[in-house]
C-alpha cells in the first residue's frame, strides 16, 4: 500500500527564452502549477502535503521549492527541497518523491521541476575582467567535458545517425506538436501564466526540405543544427505523488511507478546517459507510450536505437525539439505528458519516461495505469 502513484499532473506552457514568460522567475512559474495540481486532486481530500521536491538547474540558488510552496499557499508547515541533476532534475525529483512514499516517510508529495532561463541571474567567472558564466563543469577535465552540442554531434556520428534522418525526426516532432496544440489535446494539462496560454515554440511549415537548408550549429562537419535541436526555454511542471493507500481511499485513477533507474556513462558521450537506465526499466515490460526528451535529434535517435525503441513511437504529440527544453522542468514534463495520454485520454496502460543529462547521467521510469 506504499507503492507510489501519480494522481494529478500539470504544466505551464513552454516559453521561449526572452519570450512571453520572460517576466516570471522560477517561483512565479512553479507556484501556480503546484496550486493547480493540489486543486485538481482536492487538497481537503488529500490532506497534508508532506514535501515539495522540484528540479532546477540555473536558477537563483537557495531553495526555490520551499519559496514556491509558500507562494502557492500550501502552508508554512510544508517544507521543500530543490534537486539538481542537470537536465534530468525534474524526473529525478519525481523519482525522489516516489522513493519517499515507498519508504513510508509520507503519503503525498508534490514533485516536478522549473526553469526560467529568461530570469536566471547573471554570473561571472572569478577572473579579471569577469567573463560570463555559461555552465558548471559536468566532469573533471581529464574525463572530457564537452558542451552539449559537440557531444551530440559525436554521439550521432558514432551511432551512424544521418543528417537526413535527424531532420525527418525534427520535422515530425514539430508537426505532431502543432497538431496536438490545434486539436486541443494539450489544453487539459496547461496552467496559463500571465497572458501565455499556449506553447510558444512549435512551428508550422518545418518540412524536411526546409530543415535541410540549416547549417551545422556546433561543429564544422556536424549534423546538429538549430532546427533539429531543442531550444532554450522557460517552464514548470509538477505532479502529485501519493501512496496507493491514499489513492484507493480517494477512488481516483493514476499512474503507478513500476520501475525507476538512474545510471551513467562516459561524460564525453553524455547524451547516451539514458541508455543504461532505459535498458534497466525495460526489463519490466514493453511500454505503450514513450516520452523521451529530444535534446538533439541525433542524440535522441542514438539513444532510442541503442535501447531498441522505435523512433516513430516516441512523443506522439511532439517532443522537446518542437516544444523546447526548460532544463530543470523537462523530466517532469515527460510524466505530465504520459499522465495526459494514458490516464486522461486512455490511450494505453504503460509508459516510459526517460532523458539524458550533463555529465553522462540518465534517468528512466516506467509507469502503469491504475484505474
Amino acid at each position: 500500500m506504499t507503492e507510489p502513484v501519480v494522481i494529478a499532473a500539470r504544466r505551464t506552457p513552454i516559453g521561449r527564452d526572452g519570450g512571453g514568460l520572460r517576466d516570471h522567475d522560477v517561483v512565479a512559474l512553479a507556484a501556480p502549477v503546484l496550486r493547480a495540481v493540489v486543486d485538481d486532486a482536492g487538497l481537503d481530500r488529500v490532506g497534508r502535503i508532506d514535501d515539495v521536491v522540484l528540479g532546477n538547474v540555473f536558477g537563483p540558488g537557495g531553495n526555490p521549492a520551499r519559496v514556491a510552496a509558500l507562494r502557492a499557499g500550501l502552508g508554512v508547515d510544508v517544507p521543500g527541497a530543490t534537486v539538481d541533476r542537470q537536465c534530468a532534475s525534474g524526473l529525478a525529483a519525481v523519482a525522489q518523491a516516489a522513493a519517499s512514499v515507498r519508504a513510508g516517510e509520507g503519503e503525498a508529495y508534490l514533485a516536478g521541476g522549473v526553469e526560467s532561463t529568461s530570469t536566471a541571474p547573471q554570473r561571472a567567472w572569478p577572473t579579471d575582467p569577469p567573463t560570463p558564466y555559461t555552465r558548471a563543469p559536468f566532469a573533471p577535465p581529464e574525463f572530457g567535458d564537452p558542451d552539449m552540442g559537440p557531444a551530440a554531434d559525436l554521439v550521432a556520428a558514432e551511432a551512424g545517425v544521418s543528417r537526413s534522418r535527424q531532420d525527418a525526426f525534427a520535422a515530425r516532432s514539430h508537426a505532431r506538436a502543432v497538431a496536438a496544440r490545434n486539436e486541443g489535446r494539450l489544453a487539459r494539462e496547461l496552467v496559463p501564466v500571465g497572458d501565455v496560454t499556449a506553447d510558444e515554440r512549435p512551428r508550422t511549415g518545418f518540412t524536411v526540405e526546409r530543415l535541410a537548408r540549416f547549417r551545422p550549429a556546433f561543429t564544422a562537419t556536424g549534423t546538429a543544427t538549430a532546427a533539429n535541436s531543442c531550444g532554450v526555454n522557460d517552464g514548470a511542471a509538477a505532479v502529485l505523488v501519493v501512496s496507493e493507500r491514499l489513492r484507493a481511499r480517494l477512488g481516483v485513477p493514476g499512474l503507478r511507478l513500476t520501475a525507476s533507474a538512474t545510471r551513467a556513462c562516459d561524460p564525453a558521450r553524455l547524451g547516451l546517459g539514458a541508455v543504461p537506465a532505459m535498458r534497466d526499466v525495460l526489463r519490466s515490460g514493453t511500454p505503450d507510450a514513450v516520452e523521451f526528451n529530444e535534446a538533439f535529434a541525433g542524440q535522441a535517435l542514438a539513444c532510442l536505437d541503442a535501447a531498441g525503441i522505435d523512433e516513430h513511437a516516441v512523443s506522439p504529440d511532439g517532443g522537446a525539439i518542437a516544444f523546447g527544453h526548460p532544463w530543470g522542468a523537462s523530466g517532469a514534463m515527460l510524466v505530465v505528458r504520459l499522465f495526459s495520454r494514458l490516464v486522461c485520454q486512455g490511450l494505453g496502460t504503460t509508459g516510459l519516461a526517460a532523458l539524458s543529462a550533463g555529465g553522462g547521467v540518465g534517468v528512466a521510469t516506467m509507469w502503469t495505469v491504475v484505474p
